[in-house]
């Protein structure tokens, strides 16, 4: 008998894949980070996470303004970790 080697795990379709430092991305994990003063981007425009506990995203509309943002709100618009 030979030696067995471990099968590699299966993957289905849209499932997470990792970076080079092992994190999801978050295209792929739709998870938003959760560490206050993380920053994404929707919209062209950028949103930094206040708080932690009951926390909400702050940015500006093209006029300035402030706007906040729930995390179902963002996930409803698309969002990213960079500007593109």
């Amino acid at each position: 008998m030979g030696t067995m080697e471990p099968a590699e795990p299966s993957r289905t379709p849209g499932s997470a894949t990792a970076t080079l430092d092992g994190a999801p991305t978050a295209e792929e994990s739709h998870d938003l980070p959760t560490a206050p003063c993380s920053v994404v981007w929707s919209g062209g425009h950028s949103y930094v996470r206040e708080g932690s506990a009951g926390a909400r995203w702050a940015g500006v509309d093209d006029r300035g303004r402030a706007r906040f943002l729930t995390d179902a709100e963002l996930r409803r618009r698309g969002w990213s970790r960079t500007r593109d």
